[in-house]
């Protein structure tokens, strides 16, 4: 099995965000911050970083936007780290998926619970 140079490029990306969140990143409206995918272009220059955050709507936006003036420094550091030619340009996402999974328990818990006392009929 063959792995593209981009997936690997990815991965390296996710790792090293991930680190700086927790002890690089100093600002303090970014809270509880998780790398959860990256995706580059096949080229290297572009990269898309999704991030959990947990939180409410505020917290999100806060920490979006700081996610976003700490782009820069975040871009230098991964420079540094990665041998790569050109450093990619990152942009950060805010994924969804934990809020639409978390929905669909919620909803399927509540069928359930329905569903109990005409079982028990």
């Amino acid at each position: 099995m063959s792995f593209k140079r981009a997936d690997r490029v990815s991965e390296a990306i996710k790792r090293e965000v991930s680190l700086m969140l927790i002890s690089g990143v100093k600002d303090p409206s970014i809270h509880f911050v998780t790398v959860t995918t990256v995706d580059t272009a096949e080229d290297l220059r572009n990269a898309t970083i999704y991030v959990s955050i947990m939180g409410d709507e505020q917290t999100r936006k806060e920490s979006l936007e700081g996610l976003q003036r700490a782009k820069g420094f975040i871009r230098k550091e991964l420079g540094a780290k990665l041998n790569l030619r050109y450093n990619p340009d990152i942009h950060f996402k805010l994924d969804e998926s934990l809020d639409h999974s978390l929905k669909i328990r919620t909803i399927l818990n509540e069928l359930k619970a329905e569903e109990k006392p005409k079982n028990e009929e």
